[in-house]
């Protein structure tokens, strides 16, 4: 999973894209967790466009995605916010949802 900027993220939605975004912060120990989770399950789905973004560098995302928390995972399907993820349960419950995604 490679880090994304803003604008990556921006012309991502604006080009009507499928992918899943990952938020998160570096002193998040569940965060890192999370990300470990996310990068197995990402294997299962090479063709899957994702990144992740350090929430402390996009104020911005937090608040036009009102996130809540970190860890956050974001699925957009077509460019549009297709659902928000707090809770990354186990690599299975991951697995899952990237399959409904994709």
């Amino acid at each position: 999973m490679q880090e994304w900027k803003e604008e990556t993220c921006k012309l991502a939605i604006e080009n009507g894209e499928t992918f899943c975004l990952y938020l998160y912060t570096p002193l998040c120990g569940t965060c890192q967790v999370a990300s470990k989770m996310l990068d197995i399950s990402l294997q299962l789905f090479p063709e899957m466009m994702a990144g992740k973004m350090n929430m402390n560098y996009v104020q911005g995302m937090a608040e036009t995605y009102e996130i809540e928390s970190v860890p956050c995972l974001l699925l957009f399907k077509g460019g549009q916010l297709h659902e928000k993820i707090y809770a990354f349960q186990s690599v299975p419950y991951l697995y899952g949802l990237l399959k409904e995604l994709s």
